[in-house]
């Protein structure tokens, strides 16, 4: 049989070494040997002896339940084998974290990580996500983290002297020594008459880089939709 299908920039190699590394620029491999953590529904294939389990709330702190702006939850993966992580053909990265840095990652970005990363959830009430907030998960320590970007992100430094500005709906994450705050770029008056639908944003302050992706969020869909 003979078709470009078959190329070898398609066909997946066994794993040389544990842990994550991109398949392609769609998704990501990960050579699970243990456990590691993955958004829950990211898997697309695997091989070998592997269980996936979701997690809940009340766990310790790398079994607590992880929300992102959507309520999806994260899901354990165990076992010794290959698994396939993607989401809807989004572009993927790996970040490399080593001790002392520190990335904020809107939790819909979130795809898989190393359990040896420690993370916190938090919410940033008000900001946009039709009305519910902004669910981030801050993600520190030593290992790597997979992420997800609809097209090619847009990767904007931060200083003390500029200051960023960004949709709350296209925020993919930033350094999380950045301070935020919700910045209100509309009139009053304007807003009566309507408005130009960016209302609100988040502002970053100090010195880092933020992670815009080049669209606004749209629901997730749900299952059986």
């Amino acid at each position: 049989m003979h078709s470009d299908l078959f190329a070898s920039r398609n066909m997946a190699e066994p794993a040389t070494a544990p842990g994550m590394t991109l398949q392609n620029s769609k998704s990501i491999k990960y050579a699970v040997h243990g456990e590691c953590y993955a958004r829950q529904g990211a898997m697309v294939a695997f091989r070998g002896d592997l269980q996936f389990e979701r997690q809940s709330q009340g766990m310790g702190n790398f079994l607590k339940r992880a929300v992102t702006g959507e309520g999806l939850a994260l899901m354990a993966v165990r076992g010794q084998g290959e698994a396939w992580f993607a989401h809807e053909a989004a572009s993927c990265f790996i970040v490399d974290l080593t001790p002392g840095d520190s990335l904020t990652v809107n939790g819909r970005n979130v795809l898989c990580f190393d359990s040896s990363l420690s993370y916190e959830i938090t919410v940033l009430k008000g900001a946009g996500m039709t009305g519910g907030g902004l669910f981030n998960s801050r993600f520190s320590g030593h290992g790597k983290l997979g992420i997800v970007c609809e097209g090619e992100p847009i990767v904007i430094p931060v200083s003390p002297q500029a200051p960023v500005c960004v949709d709350t709906d296209a925020v993919v994450g930033w350094s999380s020594a950045l301070q935020t705050s919700l910045h209100r770029s509309q009139s009053f008056g304007s807003m009566l008459r309507g408005g130009s639908g960016e209302a609100v944003q988040l502002r970053l302050d100090g010195e880092g880089f933020v992670i815009v992706r080049p669209s606004e969020a749209v629901p997730e869909r749900k299952p059986g939709n």
